[in-house]
């Protein structure tokens, strides 16, 4: 499983709901959510400043990663941007590889 860190901020709508069901509940639901697509929450947070939500995730493959911002972006409650993130292995593994590029005007 990969993992992804979700970042969201709250729709008018969705402050209706979180003012409803809590954090709390929230956090339930969004678990709910993100075991649906056979993913796991490894921690929640909220928080002041540019989002008001972040989410570290762990998930099977980025379809469930689409799949994930599809059902939440079209409930429109949150505006959500997902980031995949990469271990120190990952990256020891890609500056490993050599890659040939060459820059613009050279």
């Amino acid at each position: 499983m990969a993992k992804y860190m979700l970042r969201a901020n709250y729709t008018q709508q969705g402050l209706a709901g979180l003012l409803k069901e809590g954090g709390s509940g929230r956090r339930r639901a969004l678990t709910q959510t993100v075991e649906g697509v056979g993913g796991k929450v490894e921690a929640m947070y909220y928080a002041f400043g540019d989002c008001d939500l972040y989410l570290i995730v762990d998930l099977p493959d980025e379809t469930s990663a689409a799949a994930l911002s599809l059902a939440i972006g079209a409930a429109g409650a949150l505006d959500l941007k997902i980031t995949v993130l990469l271990t120190p292995e990952t990256v020891d593994e890609a500056v490993a590889q050599s890659v040939s590029y060459r820059a613009p005007g050279e």
